[in-house]
């Protein structure tokens, strides 16, 4: 579990990530979290401790919505919250399919993200093996 440990991306994966660079802070929390999931994993169990992480993510999330949207504003606003947060999630959970897939040699299948690392020029999984299409 040890690389899960270590979530400092690449600069290729900066760059798809939308070319925003994180903080070193941002990448001390996230390990400091793996850290403890992984220690937790070793005595729950990994599936556990997933579904532990997702509930705590979602409870904190609602927590910071509501403490950041305008009470009167909260009805209306649900729905783009719950949207975004589940697209993040989803573009999140690719980018690391697709960088841990790479990292071990295992094909994860094709990415959501196809056509962004076609258009940032990023290799990676089933793309490496891709012709390079005519027009290019």
């Amino acid at each position: 579990m040890a690389d899960e440990t270590q979530a400092q991306p690449t600069a290729e994966q900066q760059n798809v990530a939308g070319g925003t660079p994180f903080p070193p802070q941002f990448f001390d929390c996230v390990n400091e979290y793996l850290e403890l999931t992984n220690k937790q994993s070793q005595k729950y169990g990994e599936k556990n401790i997933s579904l532990a992480a997702l509930f705590a993510s979602a409870r904190f999330n609602a927590h910071v919505f509501l403490a950041n949207v305008k009470p009167i504003a909260a009805a209306e606003e649900r729905t783009a919250f719950l949207d975004y947060m589940s697209t993040m999630y989803r573009r999140m959970l690719n980018e690391h399919l697709d960088g841990m897939g790479e990292e071990r040699g295992i094909d994860v299948g094709d990415s959501e993200l196809t056509e962004e690392y076609k258009a940032a020029g990023v290799k990676i999984g089933r793309l490496k093996d891709a012709p390079a299409a005519a027009n290019e």
